[in-house]
């Protein structure tokens, strides 16, 4: 059943959220406003004080889960934390922060990935109006030269580092630490006598001036310090005030169309880091609300560990599930060969989304025949877009059978759409919005417009130009276009998800080459468990092996003649490609600890292998497509 032809197909789920409500302004200059009619609502104080509130509603109820490490490096069973606990021990590690003066001055660094520990003192912090900066763990344990580590230490500066494991970290810690500053890890630190104990921070008897320190928190209270990805330089410290954080919890709740119900305790698993805006604010925040659990997986969508992740869905049946698109083809390739894990993932369901890249049709119809398979019902699909400085600015809280939409303003929210060459440029206004970028006003006053409107940099368009409420999709970052030789215009940031889709599943990602070219080029990353599937042989083993293999090149050159038969011009054919097996560069900035690629650095650091895309007579490394 082809999904996208078929007729009479089950009904979806219902989603209880308002139907779309907007109001468009249109200027003579082809500028346009789009913002929500649906009222934004109470925000909450802080997220402190939302803390408070759920621990005191339901103390005893689970807030974290973590699997218990193992000696041989798997992980045992589930440990939790409850909202009564973490409360008490996150006023225990303010008072320990208060003891030693810290405070709006005085920052905390945390190098760790997630764990309940972290989020003990996160949110401990938090009481003690000490910003928090967590810290991408590829900065730490990936990067050879520590660069980008060294260079958010340089702009944070400091008073605390929590290093949960110190021992992974002691390369980290002697590249970075300065004197003066406190090193607090859970285990010991071979070679090092100057940590302190994580026990020693929770076992502090916690006094009045935790509770005289919430009270003084504020919707302009600085919490966090998020750092960009680095897609264009080094990260940028972003400032993530308590009203920005709770503006979007108000946002969410004010397109719900009924009240939760209150013995229903929410299941959600989280794999994306807390440096993330995504999993650290708009997850974690949204659980927190809804008085949910959250169970930490240490699986990740890439080989070798995704076993994990389905391993935990065995066991937890989420209410909405949200990953990254490569994620769901894999679950995908699970579910299809196991209905227990089909039958029990959907169970409590109620819609899925996707962010970071746009989701292929191919790996949407299969998401929906699989759902139709264990509950006779379509699961509809949401995406929420945002940027690390913005929060989440629009949602598809409709359902709708169109992939690629990236939905319509939050309550509070106000979208600009500024003509910019072929395209309208996103820039947007409201509560969400960061107040600016830490210890950078020249940042600060670059990346907003004469009307306050914060510049996304990306692009959008209206699905529908005569019926805007039907949405917008991303068009695309505005400074990734280039021209073709003949003065063509590609948009580097639409094609590249197309491309993934046309090749599905065969393209993890790819860049798109043509700058000053007769034609578009692509080099593409494979995902090597469906290449080994296609090549079909048991003795191509290697990457190079499988990148090579006669099937292989012969599913990409059928894939993408048959796109480029759709393309409506050379801006959208694709002529040649070329798969590579070396992974991609956190030092050389070729991809952010966020997982998107940096297309400028990658193609500058790759120019050889441009070189040869384009050559007069190419390699037989390079795909061409007819």
């Amino acid at each position: 059943m082809n999904l996208h032809e078929a007729t009479n197909l089950p009904p979806f789920k219902p989603l209880r959220q308002k139907p779309p409500l907007i109001d468009v302004t249109r200027k003579a200059d082809g500028t346009i406003y789009v913002l929500s009619r649906h009222p934004l609502g109470a925000m909450k104080r802080s997220l402190a004080h939302l803390l408070e509130e759920r621990a005191a509603l339901h103390p005893a109820r689970n807030f974290i889960a973590e699997r218990t490490p193992m000696p041989n490096g798997e992980t045992g069973d589930w440990r939790f934390i409850t909202y009564g606990e973490m409360n008490a021990q996150a006023n225990a590690v303010a008072q320990s922060l208060l003891d030693r003066r810290m405070g709006p001055e005085a920052s905390l660094l945390i190098l760790s990935g997630n764990s309940i520990r972290h989020a003990v003192m996160m949110l401990g912090a938090m009481k003690a109006r000490v910003p928090v900066a967590p810290v991408s763990v590829a900065y730490s344990l990936m990067s050879g030269d520590h660069s980008k580590l060294r260079h958010v230490h340089a702009t944070v500066q400091p008073r605390m580092i929590f290093a949960e494991q110190g021992q992974f970290y002691a390369r980290a810690l002697a590249a970075i630490v300065d004197e003066g500053v406190e090193i607090v890890t859970a285990f010991p630190v071979s070679g090092r006598d100057d940590v302190t104990p994580y026990e020693s921070l929770i076992s502090t008897a916690a006094g009045d001036a935790v509770a005289a320190s919430v009270e003084k928190i504020h919707h302009g209270t600085v919490a966090k310090y998020l750092f960009t990805s680095g897609s264009t330089g080094m990260p940028k410290g972003v400032l993530q005030t308590h009203g920005m954080m709770c503006a979007v919890v108000a946002a969410t709740e004010a397109l719900r169309e009924d009240e939760p119900e209150p013995e229903e305790v929410p299941q959600s698993l989280e794999w994306m880091p807390w440096n993330h805006i995504s999993a650290g604010n708009i997850s974690f925040n949204s659980n927190l609300n809804a008085g949910g659990t959250i169970y930490l997986d240490a699986g990740k969508p890439l080989p070798g560990l995704f076993q994990e992740t389905i391993r935990n869905l065995r066991e937890i049946a989420p209410l909405v599930f949200g990953s990254a698109p490569i994620a769901f083809g894999w679950l995908a390739d699970a579910m299809e060969k196991d209905d227990a894990l089909r039958d029990h993932f959907f169970s409590r369901l109620r819609f899925f989304g996707y962010g970071g890249a746009t989701l292929s049709q191919d790996i949407y119809e299969r998401f929906q025949k699989l759902a139709i398979a264990a509950t006779g019902m379509r699961i509809p699909l949401t995406t929420m877009y945002g940027a690390t400085e913005t929060q989440g600015v629009t949602v598809v809280h409709w359902i709708t059978e169109r992939v690629g939409l990236i939905g319509l303003p939050l309550p509070g929210i106000t979208l600009k759409l500024v003509p910019n060459g072929a395209k309208l440029e996103v820039r947007v206004k409201g509560p969400t919005v960061t107040p600016g970028y830490l210890k950078r006003p020249d940042l600060t006053a670059a990346a907003f417009d004469e009307e306050d409107f914060y510049c996304l940099g990306d692009a959008a368009k209206f699905f529908d130009e005569s019926a805007p409420e039907k949405g917008l999709v991303f068009d695309g970052r505005v400074t990734e276009d280039f021209k073709l030789d003949t003065g063509t215009w590609v948009s580097a940031g639409t094609l590249r998800a197309q491309a993934v889709a046309a090749a599905s599943p065969l393209l993890q990602d790819c860049v798109v080459c043509g700058h000053d070219k007769a034609f578009v080029a692509l080099l593409a990353w494979p995902n090597l468990g469906a290449a080994k599937d296609i090549a079909a042989e048991s003795h191509r083993t290697t990457p190079d092996e499988l990148i090579n293999a006669p099937k292989v090149r012969e599913f990409l050159r059928t894939r993408f003649a048959a796109h480029n038969v759709q393309a409506s011009g050379s801006s959208s054919k694709i002529r040649r490609v070329l798969l590579m097996s070396e992974p991609l560069s956190i030092d050389g900035h070729e991809i952010t600890d966020k997982g998107y690629i940096n297309q400028h650095a990658t193609i500058e650091r790759r120019h050889k292998l441009v070189e040869l895309l384009y050559a007069p007579a190419p390699p037989d490394d390079v795909i061409e497509i007819g």
